[in-house]
């Protein structure tokens, strides 16, 4: 089945819907590719040791593993475009398609999502087969409960649910993240450890595997996991002839840790403000004290929200302590 498309104009820019506000940011304080080793706050298992774990998964006869593209209103358009050309250009050794993508949503009317890009479903939740592998990009957080029952029930018997961005709040909401290695966009980091406190985020990690459920981080981020879950399938040798017909250049499918840059607080003063939560140019007469310190934020809202959860702040410059000490023996 070949998913449809309806675009009623040129893709010049892409979204990103956070769990409740836009939550796009830049990073002001890159750590060195010495902290690897130290990205997970103490007790968490790394992500790449998760990874490195990981079994394959079999193929069946004839490929066509069914994958399954959950839309909402506002879904980041690489979150999702990223991942379905991935699937869409594995192949079986035999000349066959590996994967069979297909969209799943509330109604099978045409979803609007990021850049005006309009999605018709294939099928609704009512009447969705059964996936292998379940695809969730960031999209409005007001999503039905239908939608987080069907990931939930749909679940039990996926080889990969996976998460792409903020995709990460819709699948932490199912539970099925409880007590394990998450990850989000970076601009998400204080909003998901506030509201999912279950969920063990992993700040910088490029993607993390726990089971049959996976997170990407930020937007790009998706198109490593899928060749990570493709290479599961099919072996590293696949993937890499997949990325050369891409001309695919990156590598975050072979490091889970290479969003390092974003594993720590951005370092912020009244000169230079950033918000600690989405990471973005901050404003001075927006401020709050929380252990001696001040921070500044974007938004009242954003304030409000670190007002109310002193203990990821708390959590936050604990582990980046630790993970200092570490890289500094």
């Amino acid at each position: 089945m070949t998913p449809r498309f309806s675009i009623n104009r040129s893709l010049v820019h892409l979204l990103f819907v956070a769990s409740s506000l836009v939550l796009l940011g830049s990073c002001s304080d890159a750590p060195s590719r010495e902290e690897h080793a130290a990205q997970s706050p103490a007790g968490a298992s790394p992500a790449a040791s998760v990874a490195d774990s990981m079994p394959p998964l079999p193929v069946p006869p004839g490929g066509e593993i069914p994958v399954a593209f959950v839309i909402g209103p506002m879904a980041e358009v690489l979150d999702f475009c990223g991942p379905l050309e991935v699937f869409a250009a594995a192949w079986t050794p035999d000349g066959k398609p590996m994967f069979k993508p297909y969209f799943v949503a509330a109604t099978k009317a045409p979803v609007t999502v990021g850049g005006n890009m309009r999605v018709v479903p294939d099928y609704t939740f009512a009447n969705a087969p059964a996936p292998k592998v379940i695809v969730i990009p960031a999209m409005i957080d007001d999503v039905p409960t239908e939608m987080i029952e069907w990931i939930r029930r749909a679940s039990s018997g996926t080889d990969v649910t996976m998460s792409v961005c903020n995709g990460a709040f819709v699948l932490a909401k199912t539970g099925l993240l409880d007590g394990k290695p998450a990850t989000s966009h970076h601009g998400g980091y204080f909003r998901f450890a506030g509201r999912f406190p279950k969920v063990q985020l992993q700040r910088g990690a490029r993607f993390v595997e726990s089971g049959n459920v996976a997170s990407a981080g930020g937007i790009s981020s998706g198109i490593d996991l899928a060749l990570r879950v493709v290479q599961r399938y099919g072996g590293k040798a696949m993937v890499q002839e997949l990325v050369e017909g891409m001309e695919y250049q990156g590598t975050g499918w072979l490091d889970p840790q290479s969003n390092v840059a974003y594993a720590r607080l951005p370092e912020s003063n009244a000169q230079h403000p950033v918000c600690p939560l989405c990471r973005m140019d901050a404003d001075t007469t927006i401020s709050s004290v929380h252990a001696g310190r001040t921070y500044y934020f974007c938004a009242e809202s954003e304030k409000q929200f670190f007002d109310e959860h002193p203990e990821v702040v708390d959590r936050f410059l604990a582990e980046d302590a630790a993970r200092e000490a570490r890289v500094g023996r």
